[in-house]
Formats: C-alpha cells, sequence, structure tokens
C-alpha cells in the first residue's frame, strides 16, 4: 500500500504518529562484509566487563543512548497564538513565497506537486504544505549506530545531544585560540566519545582548515566511523558530499540495512530570508531518498535575517522550515525529517549575535510548540555563547540556551557542548563544563523517582528523630545514584581549595578534559571495514579537482 502511495519502500520501517514506542528494526547480518558492525558490538561489552573487573567506577556516570524527558514541556503561546504564527506562515508561503536556487531538481519537484513556480520563487497554497508533511512525515524513528547500544530515538519524549559544530578555530587554555587541525578533530570525537552525557558523535566538531576544504569532509567522516561508535553526521553541502557521507555508511553498515534504517543525520539550513540555494537542497535531496534523515532549520538573526521582532520571527521560521520539509516529502514520502529552529538575537548596537536572551529563549520554546502541531521532531541549539572565554557569561548564556531548548521539547539539541564566540571557537575546557549541564538537565528530566525505595519510609523510621542519615543503611545503598555530582565544580572549604592551588572552574576543567581524553577506550574498527573505507576515501579524492565549493 504504501509503495502504492509514492512511498518509498523503507518508510513502513518508520514510525509514524501513533505507532507506539519503536522497537530497533533487527541488526544487519553478521556476514563477512558487514560483520564489523555485530563484532565491534561484542567488543564493548567486553570493555565494559573489563572496567568493571579493573576497579572502575561509575562516578556519577549514568550512560544511557539519550535522554528520556519525563517532565512536560513549556508553553509560551496559546491556541489563538499559534494559530495566528500558522496561518501568517502561509500567508507568507502563499504570498511572497521561497526561492530555491540553483537547484533546477527541486523546482521540477515543485512544479509537478502543483506549486506555483516563477523563475526559482515557489508559492505554495495556504495548508498545502502542513498537508503534505503531516500525512507523509513520521513522528519518530531510530538513528542507528554502529554499537547497538549507542542507537538513539529521535522524537517523542527523547532528546539526543550532540557536541559543536562547525567552528573554524579551536581553543584551550595551554595554547590559546587557534585555527583547528585536523588532529584537533580527531581529539574532540575522542574526548566527546568518552563523555557519557553526550548521545552523539556530530558532524563538523571543528573545521580542520589544513586539509583541502574540497575532500576535509572524508577525512571528518571517516574519523567519526573509526574513533568513536555512537550515531554520527553526514556531509551537508552538496549532493555529491552527500553521495559520499552515504557511500561511507553503506560500507560500514552494509547497503541493505541503510536501505532501510537511518544511520546518518543531515542539517539542511535555509539561507534567510525565505531563501534555499542548491548545495542544501540538493544535498537534502539526496539524503531524503536514500532514507536518511534532515533537519530543515531555518538560521536566522533577529532584526537582519528577520524581523525584529519574536512574533515576525516564528512566522518566517515556521515558513522557511515547512517549505523544505515539503521538498523533503515530494521527494522521498515518508522520509524521516525534523524542523529545525536556530533563531538567534542580533546587537543593534555591534551587528553580533547574541545568546541567552529572552527573546531566545520564546523562540525556542514556541518552535517547540509549533514542530509538535506539524508532527515532527524539533532541532535546535543549546549552549551558545558570544563569550570569548569559558567564564561566568559563557555558562550564563549556556545555562539558559540548553534549558530552554530541553523545555522546548528539543528532539535534537546541535551544539550542546563545547561552543565559544559566535560559533568561531571549539573550546576544549568549555566542551567539559558544557558537559556538566547536559548531566544536570538529564537527571533534571528524568523527574522525581517515587519507588518505595526513593519514599524511604523504613529509613525515616528507623533513624528516628533528632538523628542523621549519614550511617544509615538506606543513606550507603543510595547515595551514589541518588544525587547528580558533576565534574566540574569545587565544594570544599576555602582552605582545601587554596592549598590545592586556588583553581577556577577553567583550570579544573582543563585537568579534566585531559584526563578524560587520557581514559579514552578506542572503540576498534574492523579490518575490512577500515581498509574498504580507507580505499573509498583514496577514489573519491582521486576523483576531485583541487578546487573549493565557494
Amino acid at each position: 500500500m504504501a509503495e502504492e502511495k509514492g512511498q518509498a519502500p523503507w518508510a513502513s520501517r518508520l514510525y509514524h504518529p501513533g505507532a507506539g514506542e519503536p522497537v530497533a528494526p533487527a541488526a544487519p547480518p553478521a556476514i563477512d562484509r558487514t560483520g564489523g558492525f555485530c563484532k565491534l558490538a561484542a567488543m564493548s561489552g567486553r570493555r565494559g566487563r573489563k572496567r568493571r573487573e579493573a576497579g572502575g567506577s561509575r562516578e556519577a556516570e549514568p550512560r544511557a543512548p539519550f535522554i528520556r524527558r519525563r517532565l512536560g514541556t513549556f508553553s509560551v503561546l496559546a491556541e489563538e497564538g499559534l494559530c495566528l504564527i500558522e496561518a501568517n506562515a502561509d500567508r507568507i508561503l502563499a504570498e511572497t513565497g521561497m526561492e530555491f536556487r540553483g537547484d533546477p531538481e527541486a523546482l521540477r519537484i515543485f512544479t509537478d506537486a502543483g506549486c506555483e513556480v516563477t523563475g526559482e520563487r515557489v508559492r505554495f497554497a495556504p495548508g498545502f504544505c502542513r498537508q503534505t508533511i503531516r500525512a507523509h512525515a513520521p513522528a519518530q524513528f531510530l538513528q542507528h549506530a554502529r554499537n547497538p547500544m549507542n542507537t538513539v530515538k529521535i522524537g517523542g519524549e527523547a532528546t539526543v545531544l550532540c557536541p559543536s559544530w562547525g567552528p573554524p578555530f579551536v581553543h584551550d587554555l595551554d595554547r590559546g585560540r587557534r585555527y583547528a587541525t585536523m588532529e584537533d578533530f580527531v581529539t574532540l570525537v575522542k574526548l566527546h566519545h568518552a563523555l557519557p552525557w553526550l548521545h552523539h558523535s556530530g558532524g563538523v566538531v571543528c573545521e580542520p582548515v589544513d586539509l583541502p576544504a574540497t575532500t576535509r569532509h572524508l577525512d571528518m567522516l571517516f574519523a567519526h566511523i573509526r574513533w568513536s561508535d555512537r550515531p554520527f553526521m553526514g556531509a551537508f553541502i552538496g549532493a555529491e558530499r552527500a553521495g559520499h557521507a552515504i557511500g561511507m555508511a553503506r560500507i560500514l553498515f552494509g547497503a541493505e540495512f541503510v536501505a532501510e534504517n537511518p544511520v546518518l543525520y543531515c542539517v539542511s539550513n535555509t539561507n534567510a530570508p525565505l531563501t534555499m540555494d542548491a548545495h542544501m537542497s540538493g544535498a537534502l535531496r539526496t539524503y531524503a531518498r536514500a532514507g536518511q534523515p534532515v533537519a530543515c532549520t531555518p538560521w536566522v538573526l533577529t532584526g537582519a535575517m528577520s524581523p525584529s521582532t519574536v512574533a515576525g520571527t516564528l512566522a518566517q521560521v515556521l515558513a522557511e522550515a515547512m517549505a523544505a520539509l515539503t521538498l523533503v516529502q515530494l521527494t522521498a514520502p515518508g522520509a524521516p525529517c525534523l524542523m529545525g529552529s536556530f533563531a538567534a538575537t542580533m546587537s543593534m548596537k555591534t551587528g553580533a549575535p547574541t545568546f541567552g536572551t529572552p527573546e531566545a529563549g520564546l523562540m525556542v520554546l514556541a518552535a517547540g510548540q509549533l514542530a509538535r502541531r506539524l508532527g515532527v521532531p524539533l532541532h535546535t541549539v543549546g549552549t551558545l555563547s558570544s563569550s570569548k572565554l569559558p567564564d561566568a557569561q559563557s555558562q550564563q548564556e549556556a545555562a539558559w540556551g540548553l534549558i530552554m531548548a530541553m523545555l522546548a521539547g528539543a528532539n535534537v539539541i546541535n551544539h550542546a557542548t563545547g561552543w565559544l564566540e559566535g560559533g568561531l571557537i571549539t573550546s576544549f575546557e568549555k566542551t567539559v563544563i558544557d558537559h556538566d549541564l547536559c548531566g544536570k538537565v538529564a537527571r533534571f528530566f528524568d523527574g522525581i523517582d517515587l519507588s518505595e525505595n526513593a519514599q524511604a519510609m523504613e529509613a525515616i523510621a528507623a533513624t528516628g528523630p533528632g538523628q542523621h542519615f549519614l550511617g544509615s543503611e538506606h543513606t550507603q545503598a543510595n547515595f551514589m545514584t541518588a544525587l547528580f555530582r558533576p565534574w566540574t565544580p569545587d565544594d570544599s572549604a576555602f582552605e582545601q581549595w587554596q592549598a590545592e592551588g586556588s583553581l577556577d572552574a577553567a583550570t579544573r576543567a582543563n585537568r579534566l578534559w585531559k584526563a578524560r581524553l587520557a581514559a579514552y577506550e578506542d572503540p576498534g574498527l574492523d579490518p575490512e571495514i577500515d581498509a574498504q573505507l580507507r580505499d573509498y576515501i583514496a577514489a573519491r579524492k582521486a576523483e576531485m579537482p583541487a578546487r573549493d565549493y565557494f
């Protein structure tokens, strides 16, 4: 039936509204070509046993593949306000329209669907985009990792935290601010893999400028595959690069498995206002046809790329997101997709982006409501900061952004760690400090344990009036897990803190990221798959001339 309606053959394997809790499809068969997928899962279990046998402490590291939010979302718009924003978005799409530049294939798809196409501008009948998205897009799905224990759920009550994406610079207290290299990239992949409250390896965790711009995406993809066994992102810019990511995923997981299961993740940004270029729409269509998730994300700065008001920006963001999501569903009905929102405010004094503002909080909370009404998961951003250092400003802005995203019910939060200087820097110290925030929100959204053990009635009765609980059996049994214990704060007495060097949070974080990196455990990669990936990368590099896309 699905194929008769024009759906891709893998669409029935995804999870649609009302389908209930998804169950992971079976792992790919343990044939020779894909044997590494199964062998690595077994290796992961052996490593865990080895740590326990060696006396490795859990140290408040509740390792889960994603957050299950047991607390509700926070609504900032009533029904009347939501209907107003939706009506305004429909009006924008019908009267002004959206341009898809340099992509005749996308324009043909819209024309065939009955949209009004004039030049590169597409106009949509009121309600068309919403109806198309709601008719086909799944409400939730799984993104598989090569280690099945790290497979993540996207949608519903699940939240997946991803590290920083895109900065051309890195910073640490030892070497300061510098252009990122491939060595930095690999180091960050390993560090992220060693941090228990992150769930995803991410994508361009920094931009390795020491490699050619035309081919560095191949090296970055291989680094994620080789040094982590968590889910990872594909290449975002252009259909060719997207095709390379899919080709490498087929080597890693097996072509059959990739044909029926999401294993990559793509973010396709609009060029606000109301434009999408061929690099983004080309990647979008390539991933959609391969059944791989696309987060359709308007990237706006209020007052420059969108109106300076929250209501005007929300209407534009919804319009752009719906136009891109419609392209996904017209390209491959049933393809997994997310509504994205990266709406930041701008300083009207300096022209620089600002973060941690009340308006940004209102926009992401409203975006969460709009995405749920659209019936798709929400992709947004987390610990953003315009600070130049991992200082008080960076953490005030980071905490605000991450908590607002969680209260919005975000299903994927990009830039959950490490982001500084408005996205120009990935900071090693801020990565660890932000990671504490990730752990805190995960614990908070777990809600209150009301089990018999947590009620502690027997412990209260046994301790009695005027006594303390420090020596009680209940405290001894529960203190390791009952209270969240962050890594970076110092709660010792002043004298002890002074005797230990009077270290501030950034200095403590410097020591912590080095310690975590020293404790990194290589997840390994099947030698045959490793060799096939290296051959594939060499062949693609030989095909590509020494040019840049821009």
